[in-house]
């Protein structure tokens, strides 16, 4: 319905708010790039959520946030946003980007074949992050408790907004 979607809108809007001041606090080597970041990719536009760029680890972070559960159609998202960052943006001296999927809810198992196959270091919520990302990568960035704290405030605080 349209006010789901508008409801879906404002959690995002939140979320981009609270997930962007709070890698920034973090001081671990994020520098804030961008928030609804254009990118185009064969005369098409696409709007990455949040862009940061890990100065310790050399690389992009891309990190698309839905209020929504799960779909596996995010993964394919991301998997574009990954490729079309390390082809525009990327320079030959700079590490492969990183992809974080923040999610209100999702099934392991959706998750887990969304995301077989995919070469790129991509994460939903605490369930692949985990796994998909190199141990010497994971220590620079923020645990899943500290993303899921800082989620958790955003949605509180756009559900006080709608009162």
């Amino acid at each position: 319905t349209i006010q789901e979607k508008a409801l879906e809108k404002d959690i995002e809007e939140q979320l981009v708010k609270h997930i962007t001041s709070f890698l920034l606090e973090l001081g671990k080597g994020f520098s804030f790039v961008g928030k609804q970041f254009p990118i185009r990719i064969d005369n098409q536009d696409f709007y990455i959520d949040l862009l940061f760029y890990h100065i310790k680890l050399k690389c992009y972070v891309v990190i698309e946030l839905k209020a929504i559960e799960f779909r596996a159609e995010f993964a394919g998202k991301m998997n574009l946003y990954l490729s079309a960052v390390d082809d525009t943006l990327k320079t030959e001296n700079e590490n492969p980007t990183i992809g974080i999927l923040l999610c209100k809810s999702k099934s392991k198992v959706i998750a887990e074949y969304a995301l077989r196959g995919m070469t790129q270091p991509i994460g939903i919520a605490e369930y692949e992050i985990g796994k998909a990302i190199p141990k010497e990568i994971k220590s620079e960035l923020p645990t899943i408790e500290e993303i899921e704290l800082a989620t958790t405030k955003a949605i509180r605080n756009a559900g006080e907004n709608d009162k």
